[in-house]
């Protein structure tokens, strides 16, 4: 495949889902239906805006509901095809075996986090589904992020943040219990941030939004596109790392993603058809769609 800068409009965006053993069935089902469900354009039902590849560790993996999903690629592959994903799914559920045994997909984060350090010239996404976030949080992704997981998870995923930081003499991770989903390393191609008016900040209080769209990827025809050297002083060279709450809180994040890959319409046609009520939430340094 050759190399690209970036997912390109009306391309299909290039999606890696990490299936591990006993993962929840919905975190999986709930992103996997919206991403392939969204569309490039609304009028053409070949236009799909998402192209899915599911790796594992065997041909096939059971979820904690006894469901078996067949892989399309082992661990091996995925580590050898990062470079093809433009996004990164990790799912939740079952992860108290990955942790103890330091299993897939931990080696597989990393190796996804060190790719975008190490070639900013390219728009990753991390998004974690769930109690995926305990996988991103040992593997200390989150260092000096924000980020969020199931309400009931919430006191495991600071004390593992905790770990990783004092382990890795890394800054603290703000964990953010009251959130449908946390995005970090937020950024934009229209103009630069002080030029943007649609970037709000704290100080930006009372400063009145603009309406331009917003997104990196559906400015297609944007004349100023992000600046690459902006994007490598980012955190983790300006991997978007998204992290969700529980179970269904995944599809909200997950339609967060194709509002800002493919479009906002595209997301909200993608909400109606499959009946669902778009929970907003956090956007680190700026506003949601």
């Amino acid at each position: 495949m050759a190399h690209k800068e970036s997912a390109v409009a009306d391309e299909p965006i290039d999606v890696l889902f990490a299936l591990h053993e006993k993962f929840n069935l919905l975190d999986f089902a709930g992103p996997l239906e919206v991403l392939t469900t969204a569309l490039h354009d609304q009028s053409d039902p070949a236009s799909k805006a998402f192209e899915v590849t599911i790796a594992g560790g065997s041909p096939t993996v059971i979820s904690e509901q006894g469901v078996s999903v067949q892989t399309q690629i082992t661990w091996k592959e995925a580590k050898e095809r990062l470079n093809d994903f433009d996004v990164l799914v990790v799912i939740g559920g079952g992860t108290d075996a990955v942790l103890k045994n330091k299993g897939e997909p931990l080696d597989l984060i990393t190796a996804y986090s060190e790719l975008q350090q190490s070639d900013p010239t390219r728009e990753r996404t991390l998004l974690s589904i769930c109690t995926g976030s305990l996988f991103l949080a040992q593997q200390g992704i989150l260092a000096g992020l924000s980020a969020t997981t199931h309400p009931d998870y919430i006191t495991k995923l600071e004390i593992l943040c905790s770990q990783a930081a004092t382990r890795d003499l890394g800054e603290r991770t703000d964990v953010v219990d009251d959130a449908r989903y946390v995005v970090n390393n937020l950024r934009f191609e229209l103009g630069d941030e002080d030029e943007n008016p649609y970037i709000r900040r704290k100080s930006d209080a009372g400063r009145r939004p603009s309406n331009a769209r917003k997104g990196s990827i559906s400015f297609k025809g944007a004349t100023r596109r992000e600046s690459i050297a902006r994007r490598a002083s980012m955190r983790l060279g300006g991997l978007r790392v998204i992290t969700s709450g529980g179970v269904a809180a995944g599809m909200d994040a997950t339609l967060y993603l194709v509002s800002v890959m493919v479009t906002e319409e595209s997301a909200n046609q993608v909400a109606q058809f499959m009946q669902l009520t778009w929970t907003k939430g956090v956007v680190v340094d700026g506003l949601d769609v």
